[in-house]
C-alpha cells in the first residue's frame, strides 16, 4: 500500500508541476511580448484579438500560473523560489489597441501583465495618453520604461565618442524614467530595450540606472541562470500568433548551455557570425540538436574535438538584416523539445 501511494504522489508531481515546491533555482518561465490587438495593417507585431483570446483560455484551461513581471525580477534578484513552470505576459509600446483589446480580455481573466511605454509617444495618435495610463495602473496594470524616443539604442551618432553614446543613453533611459514617476506617482525599475536589440555595455547602463531586470526579444525561456538584463521573450505577433504556435512555445524548456563566444550580440559587414557553446549533458538528444537560421538553410554545428558538449554553430551566410538569430533546438531525453536563441544585431542596417 505504501509503494503504491508514493508511486500516485510521484506521478502528480510529473504531470502537475506547478502544484510542487521548487528550489531557488529549479523553475523555468515563459515570457511572452505582444505589441498591437486587432491592427491588421500592421501584420508583423499584430495578433487578432480572437487569437489573444485563445491563448488567455489555453492559459485558464491548463491551469497555468501567470506571474507578474515584478514577481519574477524580484525572485531572480533576491535567488528566492518561483513555481517549477509559469508565464509572464508583457506588450511594447502601450497602443490604444492594449486599451480597447487586450485589457477587457485580460481583465476578465484576472491575468496580469506588463506595460512597456516609451513616453515621447504617450498622447500621441494611436497611442495611450497619461490619464489612460493611470487608470490601467489603478486597475493593476504595471507599467514600465521603454525610452523616451524608442531609438535604436546601440546606434552610434555620426562623430559621438563612446562616452557621448554613453550619456546619450543614459539621458533616454532616465528622462521616460521621470516622466513615468512624475505621472504614476512612484519609481519604475523594469525596462525593455527599443527593438529588443542590446550590447554589453548597454546592459551594464541598466544594472547601474537601478533596474531590476531589463527585457530582450530574442525567443527563450527564462531560469534562474539567465541574464536579468537581457531576459528572452517569444514574440507573439503575425504568422507565430495564433493558438497552436502559442502552445508550443508554453512547453518549451530551456536548452541547458552556456554561451562562450562571442562578448556581444554585435554583427557587421559580410563576415558569419560564429557561436561558440557548451551544451550540459544528461537532459538532451545531442546528436539531434538543430541550428535554425531565418532565411538561411540549416546553420552548421560542429562538435569541438577534445572537449565533449562544446559546439561551433555557423549559418550558412551572412546576417543580412538589421536583426538575426540562430535558434538551437533539440528533444529532451524523456521527451519535450529544448530551445535557445542567439540574437544578431547590426547596427550599420536600416530598420
Amino acid at each position: 500500500m505504501m509503494r503504491l501511494c508514493l508511486v500516485i504522489i510521484f506521478t502528480a508531481l510529473l504531470f502537475f508541476p506547478g502544484s510542487r515546491a521548487t528550489a531557488a533555482s529549479d523553475w523555468e518561465s515563459v515570457v511572452f511580448i505582444y505589441h498591437r490587438f486587432d491592427e491588421a495593417r500592421y501584420p508583423s507585431t499584430n495578433i487578432s484579438i480572437d487569437d489573444f483570446s485563445a491563448h488567455l483560455a489555453i492559459l485558464k484551461a491548463e491551469q497555468i500560473q501567470v506571474l507578474r513581471l515584478i514577481d519574477l525580477a524580484e525572485a531572480m534578484a533576491s535567488g528566492k523560489p518561483l513555481p517549477a513552470r509559469s508565464v509572464v505576459l508583457t506588450v511594447d509600446d502601450a497602443f490604444t489597441s492594449f486599451l480597447t483589446g487586450a485589457w477587457p480580455l485580460l481583465r476578465e481573466a484576472g491575468f496580469p501583465v506588463t506595460l512597456f511605454v516609451n513616453t515621447g509617444s504617450v498622447g500621441r495618435p494611436g497611442y495611450l495618453d497619461w490619464a489612460q495610463l493611470r487608470s490601467l495602473e489603478a486597475a493593476g496594470v504595471d507599467i514600465a520604461n521603454h525610452t523616451v524616443s524608442h531609438a535604436h539604442l546601440i546606434n552610434r551618432l555620426e562623430g559621438e565618442s563612446p562616452a557621448d553614446w554613453r550619456q546619450r543613453v543614459v539621458g533616454e533611459v532616465t528622462e521616460a524614467g521621470e516622466a513615468l514617476e512624475q505621472h504614476l506617482e512612484r519609481p519604475v525599475n523594469l525596462f525593455a530595450y527599443p527593438y529588443g536589440e542590446y550590447e554589453p555595455e548597454l546592459l551594464k547602463i541598466m544594472q547601474e540606472a537601478g533596474f531590476l531586470a531589463a527585457m530582450a526579444q530574442q525567443s527563450g525561456v527564462v531560469t534562474a541562470a539567465a541574464d536579468r538584463f537581457a531576459l528572452p521573450r517569444f514574440p507573439m505577433g503575425g504568422v507565430y500568433a495564433g493558438p497552436e504556435g502559442f502552445r508550443e512555445k508554453l512547453t518549451m524548456r530551456r536548452l541547458p548551455l552556456e554561451v562562450l563566444s562571442p562578448a556581444s550580440p554585435l554583427v557587421s559587414g559580410e563576415s558569419i557570425p560564429e557561436l561558440v557553446v557548451e551544451v550540459g549533458d544528461g537532459v538532451i538528444r545531442s546528436d539531434q540538436l538543430r541550428c535554425y537560421v531565418l532565411g538561411q538553410p540549416a546553420g552548421e554545428i560542429t562538435p569541438l574535438k577534445g572537449v565533449p558538449g562544446r559546439y561551433r554553430v555557423k549559418g550558412t551566410s551572412p546576417i543580412r538584416s538589421r536583426r538575426g538569430k540562430y535558434t538551437l533546438t533539440a528533444p529532451g531525453l524523456h521527451g519535450g523539445w529544448y530551445w535557445f536563441s542567439q540574437p544578431w544585431f547590426n547596427p550599420a542596417l536600416p530598420e
